[in-house]
């Protein structure tokens, strides 16, 4: 991975369309949900704004893994040829480990690759480049409009409808402009100034729910131990330090490895540390971690934290996990608050939520009836992974589970299926199914 690669260069997207310009659809956020909404949108014929705050090439702290409810989307989207042409590490296994120390490794066979939540693992600035320059491509290809460089300031309103948006272009001392449109699409992540909007100004209830937002925090490594080659198993390790959370060791290929850290928000206050000295304490004194980072090195300006939008149902919320909708504006990705809980992959479910909202827009349908047809989809799902949250909390049952796993083929295909094959959590909570499982 040495030297410039094209996913370092710029993209360029074209002229700023003029001032009170009108749209199909604004998208507001070029990640994964934003672009996998403008481009099937755009494919659909429909003439599309899609604004995004940064220049390319931008970082996204992620913890880079790319599973496999992605591929469908990403190769619809004419993303997955391309990618498998550049660098990339793919997923064969799952290691986890307990707090005890105890650890079992569990094979993904390549037969199930499709079908599981494993697949790529490469950073996010490698595939967020991949994804953004496809999908421009299809939106400029059908007379709309790609902005980089754009903070959308606030929403042009009439009552609860959202019609446009004032965007500043060029900085703090930019122009603001104007632009207008019948849909509106809010996928600028957790702090997105279209969710902000709707749950806040509209709707005025709360935005940021600690108990359901993750803290993470990301560095990448060289070097370290057990960690090379392009194939091979992500890590997932269950310590004690980190409540409600895990230390993870993803391998992105090359010798570079994506190492992190996340717990809950409300557990990480209640602590008063900072995840930084949490995962720096991991590595330097944890038995399973120390001598693995010896003669590791950290790649200089790469750690950075951000925060992730849980999908864990809300009791007090009637629309789940929260209001993702209002006239003439749907939310996607992580605006939506559609993290898994459990195993904290946001891409898939962006995808997902992106195409969802894409035929909403060209059906000229919306509203509660796109929340309710995201929840019945995908809410079973995140249900089953805020329940499998909370069982991570009690580290004796993690012990005895990765203990009874690492001698038992049936455990260790259970565990594949907790965090691949979503269909197969509902077991989880069946008690019999762990009766026997366990017991015979």
């Amino acid at each position: 991975m040495a030297g410039v690669c094209f996913w370092e260069e710029v993209i360029e997207t074209g002229p700023v369309p003029k001032e009170m310009s009108s749209f199909d659809a604004i998208i507001v956020g070029g990640g994964p949900g934003g672009c996998a909404t403008a481009g099937y949108l755009a494919k659909a014929g429909k003439k599309v704004l899609l604004i995004e705050k940064g220049i390319w090439p931008r970082d996204k702290v992620c913890g880079d893994a790319i599973g496999g409810k992605s591929l469908n989307h990403v190769r619809d989207l004419g993303v997955k040829v391309v990618l498998e042409t550049t660098p990339y590490f793919k997923v064969t296994g799952i290691t986890f480990s307990s707090p005890s120390g105890k650890s079992v490794t569990v094979p993904l066979p390549e037969e199930e690759m499709g079908k599981m939540e494993a697949g790529y693992a490469l950073p996010r600035q490698q595939f967020d480049w991949l994804m953004f320059k496809s999908c421009s491509e299809h939106v400029l290809a059908s007379d709309g409009f790609v902005i980089q460089g754009a903070e959308v300031r606030e929403t042009i309103r009439k009552g609860d409808s959202i019609v446009g948006v004032k965007v500043r272009i060029g900085g703090r001392d930019g122009t603001l402009l104007d632009f207008f449109s019948k849909w509106t699409i809010g996928a600028g992540g957790y702090n997105c100034p279209i969710a902000r909007s709707v749950i806040k100004d509209i709707h005025g209830q709360e935005l940021f729910d600690k108990k359901h937002y993750c803290g993470g925090y990301r560095e990448y490594w060289q070097g370290v131990k057990g960690c090379g080659g392009d194939a091979g198993n992500i890590e997932i390790h269950f310590v004690d330090s980190v409540k409600s959370g895990y230390f993870w060791l993803f391998p992105l290929g090359g010798g570079m490895v994506n190492v992190g850290i996340g717990m809950i928000l409300d557990i990480l206050d209640k602590q008063k540390t900072k995840l930084k000295k949490l995962q720096k304490n991991v590595i330097q004194n944890h038995p399973l971690f120390k001598d693995r980072f010896v003669d590791a090195v950290m790649v200089e300006g790469s750690g950075k934290g951000w925060q992730l939008p849980f999908g864990s149902p809300r009791k007090k919320e009637k629309l789940q996990p929260r209001r993702m909708f209002s006239d003439g504006v749907l939310l996607v990705g992580d605006a939506a608050s559609l993290v898994d809980p459990f195993s904290g992959e946001g891409v898939g479910n962006a995808l997902v939520s992106g195409h969802i909202a894409a035929r909403h827009v060209v059906e000229n349908i919306g509203g509660i009836v796109y929340q309710n047809e995201i929840w019945d989809l995908l809410g079973p799902e995140l249900t089953n992974s805020f329940k499998m949250q909370k069982m991570s909390k009690k580290g004796w049952l993690l012990n005895w589970f990765v203990g009874k796993a690492s001698k038992k083929p049936q455990l260790q295909k259970m565990m594949t299926e907790m965090i691949a094959s979503k269909e197969a959590q509902e077991n989880l909570h069946s008690k019999w199914f762990l009766i026997k499982t366990f017991l015979f």
